[in-house]
């Protein structure tokens, strides 16, 4: 099974967030970055899948420039196999996201595509959506529980008014709620191993984008 989990460089949630003294925008050049939390948790549910046994591939993708660098070992440091950055220096609305997310897909061929509900510093919630919709692949969205079931996946879905359980074919779309797990710290000796690993780069170019 291949496991793609796109990721986003986000600014850490734990800072204080100013504001310019004109109110035009916010004061980010102190700021560190981080995984969005969200993607976070759907990078541990990959690596939980993982080490539950099977032949799994681990693929995080990020796009962005030259920064996301540090973002992107991160995650080879949780337990991802591989890292791809998508070169990009523009900002990009969920559409667009997702539709390089499609290019990333055909490209990969993954059985299973594993995202946050959401960025934290947009709070959008549509790039999964979008990407099912242009895969045309089944999904489930806000997951709180995911079991692997042979050739299905079998996810609880927190709703408004509770937990819905739904069962869907692979290939799959699925965004992952808060209540799904609590995301382990990459170890300095992993990150030290995650130095080493490859990261490959692409140009939007060559996605066809």
């Amino acid at each position: 099974m291949k496991i793609l989990v796109p990721t986003k460089r986000v600014p850490d949630t734990d800072q204080k967030i100013e504001v310019a003294p004109d109110g035009s925008r916010i004061l980010d050049e102190h700021l560190s970055n981080c995984i969005s939390p969200f993607d976070a948790i759907a990078l541990e549910e990959a690596v939980r899948i993982s080490e539950a046994g099977g032949e799994v591939e681990i693929l995080a993708v990020g796009i962005g420039n030259d920064d996301y660098e540090e973002q992107l070992r991160t995650a080879l440091a949780m337990g991802a196999d591989r890292a791809l950055r998508v070169a990009c220096d523009q900002a990009l609305d969920s559409w667009n996201v997702a539709s390089i997310l499609k290019a990333i897909v055909d490209r990969e061929a993954p059985d299973l595509v594993l995202m946050g509900k959401q960025a934290v510093d947009d709070d959008c919630n549509q790039a999964g959506q979008f990407l099912a919709t242009q895969l045309d692949w089944p999904q489930a969205t806000f997951a709180s529980k995911v079991e692997l079931l042979g050739d299905r996946v079998r996810v609880d879905r927190e709703t408004d008014i509770g937990v819905e359980v739904i069962e869907a074919p692979f290939p799959a779309v699925i965004t992952v709620d808060l209540r799904l797990n609590e995301p382990r710290y990459a170890s300095l000796p992993s990150i030290m191993r995650a130095r080493k690993k490859p990261l490959e780069e692409i140009a939007l170019a060559e996605l066809g984008y």
